[in-house]
């Protein structure tokens, strides 16, 4: 399901919270387990954060780079991720992890699935705020030709259920300007990891 428009009304205290949870946390541009440098970058919030480096995809509890917990998670966050999972049938939603990716034009992530997690049966919450993005939505399958979905700021996507390991990605970023988040693209990407 796509909520258009529905993080609109709190972008300016969305703006503040990823501000000081990058302050704690900083960006920063991940390797793969094959060596290659991600265009996005990430940070983390929450009992667990997204990692990647050459031994693998995984969860952790530390921040590799401050060696600290991940900052918390914090009530906008949990709040905004339970109304819009509500929103799409998936009613007591509570993320334990949200990772930040922050888009520079050209950025782009590739198809994959989101399956490090224990529970399957979670949703994912996915918001752009910034500039507007192609998402990429595909099938079960890498091959499968994914659909082209254009999301904007304030947008709110959310699959699950026979959808949750569907293949997605976005599009290299196209350059424009936006008044709050400049020539970013911000993700936050809320996830049950544990």
């Amino acid at each position: 399901m796509l909520l258009r428009r529905f993080a609109c009304d709190i972008e300016d205290r969305l703006a503040r919270v990823i501000e000081s949870i990058a302050a704690a946390a900083p960006f920063r541009h991940m390797v793969t387990p094959g060596g290659y440098r991600m265009s996005v970058a990430m940070t983390n919030c929450g009992h667990v954060g997204w990692v990647s480096n050459a031994s693998g995809y995984r969860y952790d509890a530390v921040d590799p780079e401050t060696g600290r917990a991940w900052p918390p998670l914090p009530d906008t966050f949990l709040d905004l991720a339970a109304r819009a999972a509500k929103e799409a049938g998936f009613d007591g939603f509570v993320p334990d992890s949200a990772l930040i990716n922050r888009y520079e034009p050209g950025a782009r992530l590739s198809l994959h699935q989101d399956r490090n997690e224990r529970d399957l049966t979670a949703p994912i919450v996915s918001v752009s705020l910034g500039l507007p993005a192609t998402f990429l939505f595909g099938g079960a399958e890498r091959s499968e030709a994914p659909r082209r979905i254009r999301v904007e700021h304030g947008d709110v996507a959310i699959w699950g259920g026979a959808a949750r390991l569907t293949f997605h990605g976005v599009a290299p970023l196209e350059d424009g300007q936006h008044p709050i988040f400049g020539r970013h693209r911000i993700n936050l990407t809320f996830r049950q990891a544990r």
